[in-house]
């Protein structure tokens, strides 16, 4: 199979990166979000894991992924695939009481954009992710603008996943 990519944006900031899809380490995840695609929603900021920007969106699958090529301590550039029950993000400590309700299930799409990422959350414990792309292109500017969002804030900016 031919290489696939993948361009990650900050559309408000107008700063995008290149991903190349790891369909040898996460077939099955990768061909859910690619046949998914595009997807924009509102970005977040990582509270807890540290150098991290996601979007949540609706299931989107028609069977979840399982965990294929899974960490706990994601990289610079990497893309993970997690999944959410409304009761694992439906509390106030994170901030979606409001859009998260128990029984819903909600996909988290992350890039991490710096190092000393660790996937532990203190309610639940170890949260492993799939890693289903690694940014090729672009890595620097987008650190420089997830840092801004960090610093700056992130209302009105949205995180948007396309096919390059």
């Amino acid at each position: 199979m031919a290489d696939r990519f993948v361009t990650v944006s900050l559309e408000l900031r107008d700063v995008h990166c290149t991903a190349r899809l790891l369909d040898d380490r996460a077939p099955l995840t990768c061909a859910a979000v690619w046949e998914a695609l595009p997807l924009t929603g509102d970005v977040y900021h990582a509270k807890y894991a540290r150098n991290e920007i996601y979007a949540l969106f609706p299931p989107f699958a028609s069977t979840e992924p399982p965990l294929e090529n899974p960490t706990v301590t994601p990289i610079p550039g990497d893309l993970c695939y997690f999944s959410f029950t409304g009761t694992e993000l439906g509390t106030r400590a994170y901030g979606y009481d409001r859009e998260v309700r128990p029984g819903a299930t909600v996909v988290d799409l992350a890039l991490f954009y710096e190092r000393n990422n660790l996937l532990l959350n203190g309610d639940v414990g170890w949260v492993p992710g799939i890693v289903w792309s690694e940014v090729v292109e672009g890595l620097d500017r987008m650190a420089e603008a997830c840092n801004d969002l960090w610093r700056g804030g992130a209302a009105g900016e949205t995180l948007a996943f396309r096919r390059a």
